[in-house]
């Protein structure tokens, strides 16, 4: 949107600025203003650069009234003001200080004329006047501004700009500025060459735009230039790009963690076959909109603190639905694998249909708090917050559960279990509420992970399906009951699956990867890391 105008009479307007800042800098701009009532459209557009010159911010709202046709002056004194309409006339307000001014009636005023290339210089030397803003902010989007329309004729602008600008971050922004500017100017071919080389330390796909944009009428000498710092560019934005993958991988191998750190409990440890795991993190989930629900209707104040009223809540509903499956079926199947398949399938299409009827078949709003929204820059990387809070919650899930097995009575209870029950029982250890325990617990697992999964998917009573499958694979390449090689199994997934993505697409990609388990499987039937359980006795 800034191009027409920096393109057409910004040359005449800035060498006009150029000229007389120093005539007219720190003068009273009122005079100037007031001079628009009786100038013709040639002597209007001298006067606004006269105006911009002043470098006065109080002139913006005046050169934006006169842009908007909004700018009058009074017949009897000539004085210039803006006006609203009322009834019976005008309200008028001082051009530079907003004051009312009374109402006139209209037959007392008279409108001053603008036509579209009056508007095009305004709006070329409102530009400018931001460049000198007083406000951080509007100097930093000036200097966008011109990064996205970079012109020749910016230099003397965006070069008084860089002398007077105290704030590093944008006397940088203003020096790319510059430089984008500088390449199609006249200006001496060391100091286009510099300007290259400044384009090319700022890095990613918009210097390669903005060089191969140069370089197609830069001279020869010059073009030489442009095409190594494009190829130095691109070879550095593809290790970037290879960095980024890494990161989706690990983001959504922590994804993975979550949804099969609790069926690693299940099936890993227990050794059952949980078709209604995907349903604990649904549940999970719909938890976490329950809570959001209630606060937003009674405790508004209250919604960035959701997620952790939300967790400790989705642990319990759902590992306590865990311990009514456990001991209402799952016990009476030990030892029956076939038969708890399908069992707990038939669950869990008992459990998506109840939330069906109860919340309805569509998606529900789970809100992200602030703290989890937007994103930040890493090198050339882009990292979300939710993302970025999902992985460090994920790694605080594993060593938190990590630590209950290896460092508490009920871990050490568990592990006798898994690998030798008879004796565990002959020792005291009262081996079925161990089993309903530990089934709850790889329930109350995958219903936290139903909290972290609302902030990124859609909460639907089909979102546990999604993850189900990829889950049995993470457990299964990691090694059925190992926790560390289910961390490695889904990282390891979740990377292999964002570099095959882009090559293959994410539905071939996914087969490729279920095909290369296989193969693996063949090799080393008890995945990465192997562990002695109780299917090892049989």
């Amino acid at each position: 949107m800034f191009r027409p105008f920096i393109r057409f009479l910004m040359a005449g307007l800035f060498l006009a600025v150029a000229g007389l800042a120093q005539a007219q800098s720190g003068a009273d701009p009122k005079p100037l203003v007031d001079g628009l009532a009786t100038a013709d459209f040639s002597e209007a557009e001298r006067l606004i650069g006269e105006i911009a010159a002043t470098g006065d911010p109080r002139v913006v709202p005046a050169l934006e009234a006169f842009a908007e046709g909004d700018l009058y002056f009074r017949k009897s004194d000539k004085l210039v003001f803006i006006g609203t309409s009322a009834s019976g006339g005008y309200d008028l307000a001082d051009p530079l200080t907003g004051a009312s001014a009374g109402n006139a009636p209209r037959a007392q005023v008279t409108k001053i004329r603008v036509n579209n290339n009056l508007r095009r210089v305004i709006r070329a030397a409102l530009g400018g006047l931001t460049l000198l803003s007083p406000d951080r902010a509007v100097r930093l989007q000036a200097a966008d501004a011109i990064l996205k329309a970079p012109s020749a004729d910016n230099l003397v602008l965006v070069e008084a700009a860089i002398a007077k600008e105290t704030d590093a971050a944008v006397k940088a922004r203003m020096e790319e500025a510059r430089a984008v500017s500088l390449i199609s100017s006249d200006r001496p071919l060391a100091e286009k060459r510099q300007a290259v080389a400044t384009i090319k330390a700022f890095g990613g796909r918009d210097a390669i735009s903005i060089l191969t944009q140069a370089g197609a009428a830069a001279d020869p000498e010059l073009k030489a230039d442009i095409d190594a710092a494009i190829t130095a560019i691109e070879d550095e934005q593809a290790l970037w790009d290879m960095a980024q993958n890494v990161w989706y991988g690990l983001s959504l191998g922590s994804v993975l963690l979550l949804a099969a750190i609790g069926l690693a409990i299940t099936f890993g440890v227990m050794g059952i076959i949980n078709m209604a795991h995907g349903e604990m993190v649904m549940l999970g989930a719909y938890t976490t909109f329950v809570v959001q629900d209630v606060i937003r209707s009674s405790f508004p104040g209250a919604f960035e603190w959701s997620l952790a009223i939300a967790l400790p809540l989705a642990f319990l509903v759902t590992g306590a639905v865990g311990l009514v499956i456990e001991r209402g079926v799952i016990r009476f199947l030990y030892g029956r694998p076939l038969e708890t398949l399908l069992a707990t399938w038939g669950l869990s299409l008992i459990l998506q249909q109840a939330i069906r009827t109860i919340f309805g078949p569509t998606n529900q709003e789970v809100g992200n708090p602030s703290w989890m929204s937007g994103s930040f820059p890493l090198g050339g990387m882009t990292i979300t917050w939710n993302r970025m809070w999902i992985v460090l919650f994920s790694l605080s899930v594993f060593f938190a559960l990590l630590v209950l097995l290896k460092r508490t009575s009920f871990g050490l209870q568990m592990r006798a279990v898994t690998q030798n029950r008879r004796m565990a029982s002959s020792m005291g250890i009262r081996t079925p509420w161990v089993d309903a325990f530990t089934f709850a617990l790889g329930s109350g697992i995958a219903g936290v992970a139903g909290v972290a999964l609302s902030q990124i998917d859609n909460v639907s009573p089909n979102l546990g399906q999604s993850y189900i499958i990829d889950s049995f694979m993470v457990v299964v390449f990691g090694g059925v009951g190992n926790l560390w090689g289910t961390l490695v199994g889904a990282l390891s997934l979740g990377i292999l699956n964002k570099f095959l993505e882009p090559s293959v697409g994410a539905v071939l990609g996914k087969i490729l990867v279920l095909v290369l388990i296989i193969l693996f499987i063949q090799k080393r039937p008890r995945g990465l890391f192997a562990l002695k359980g109780r299917a090892v006795e049989a």
